[in-house]
C-alpha cells in the first residue's frame, strides 16, 4: 500500500506562533522537531496497518523543514519551495491515500490556531461550491481529480470540521483546541503521537473501502482579497473572473486545472507583494 502524506507545521500540538514557525528563528528548531515526529507517527500508524510505501511532500514555508534521514518508513521525502502542484505535488492515481499532517484551518475561519488560506497577506475567503474551505479542502481537488482518498488529517478541531464534509470516512487526530488565532490547548507531544498513530492506522486499515473527496464537478472557486489590488492581478489569469471590487472566481470541469489555476494566482498575488 502507498501513502502521500503533504506536511504543513501550524498543526502541530504545541505550535502558536509565527515564530515557532519560521526558520531562523531560535524557537523553529525545536517545534521542526515536533512536526517531524508527528509526521513519523503518521508512517508509524499506517505501516501498523500494512502500508509500505510514503511519499512525504514538505509543505510548509520555504518546504525544507524535515531531516530526510529522520523520517520512518524509509519514506521518499519531496522538498522545496518551487512545485507546479504546491502542497500535492508528486501525487498520482498509483498512491492508495492521502494524509494531510499538521494542517490548520482557513483564513476566515472563527479562530483557528494561525488560520490562513495560502496566502494570509492577500487572500481573505476561499470558497469551493460555496463552501469555506482552507488549504486542506482546496487541496483535495488533487485528490478528487487522481481518485484517491484523503483518510487522515492531523492538527486542530477546526481543521477537521472543515474538512470532512468533503472527504467520507475521514479520520481526524485533533491534537489541540484552538482558543484563538494565537492561543490553544495542546496534547502532550507524546499523547499527540500516540493518536496520530492510532488514527493513521485506523484511516491505512479502511482506506481501501474510502471514497475520494466528495467534489461536484464542474467545480467553482470564489476568492475573496484583502484590497483590490489583488483582484485586479487574479483577472489577468486565464480562467479568473473579476466579481467584484475585492472578489474573483475560477471555474471548471477539471479539478486539477482548477487547483493549478488557484495556485497561479498565489504565486503571481506572492510576486506583486514580494
Amino acid at each position: 500500500m502507498k501513502i502521500f502524506i503533504s506536511s504543513d507545521m501550524e498543526g502541530t500540538a504545541g505550535v502558536v506562533d509565527w515564530e515557532q514557525v519560521r526558520p531562523g528563528s531560535a524557537d523553529y528548531p525545536y517545534f521542526a522537531g515536533l512536526l517531524c515526529a508527528e509526521v513519523n507517527a503518521a508512517i508509524v500508524g499506517a505501516m501498523d496497518a500494512g502500508a509500505t510505501e510514503f511519499l512525504v511532500n514538505d509543505s510548509h514555508g520555504r518546504m525544507a523543514n524535515l531531516r530526510p534521514d529522520a523520517l520512518a518508513g524509509r519514506a521518499r521525502y519531496l522538498s522545496g519551495r518551487l512545485k507546479p502542484r504546491y502542497m500535492m505535488e508528486g501525487l498520482d492515481e498509483t498512491f492508495d491515500a492521502a494524509f494531510f499532517v499538521s494542517y490548520h484551518g482557513s483564513m476566515s475561519s472563527g479562530g483557528s490556531v494561525l488560520s490562513h488560506t495560502y496566502f494570509p497577506a492577500a487572500i481573505a475567503e476561499v470558497r469551493l461550491n460555496g463552501r469555506i474551505v482552507g488549504e486542506a479542502g482546496l487541496n483535495a481537488l488533487v485528490a478528487r481529480a487522481f481518485g484517491v482518498p484523503v483518510v487522515l488529517v492531523t492538527g486542530d478541531d477546526t481543521t477537521a470540521a472543515e474538512l470532512e464534509p468533503l472527504c467520507p470516512g475521514l479520520r481526524s487526530a485533533v491534537v489541540k483546541r484552538s482558543v484563538t488565532r494565537f492561543a490553544a490547548e495542546s496534547l502532550h507531544p507524546d499523547a499527540a503521537c500516540e493518536l496520530i498513530r492510532a488514527e493513521a492506522k485506523t484511516a491505512t486499515a479502511h482506506a481501501a473501502a474510502t471514497r475520494p473527496p466528495l467534489i461536484t464537478l464542474p467545480a467553482t472557486i470564489d476568492v475573496r482579497f484583502h484590497n483590490s489590488d489583488y483582484a485586479q492581478l487574479a483577472a489577468r489569469i486565464a480562467g479568473v473572473e473579476r466579481t467584484g471590487d475585492v472578489d474573483a472566481t475560477m471555474s471548471g470541469p477539471d479539478p486539477l486545472e482548477l487547483f493549478e489555476t488557484f495556485v497561479t494566482v498565489v504565486l503571481l498575488c506572492r510576486g506583486f507583494l514580494e
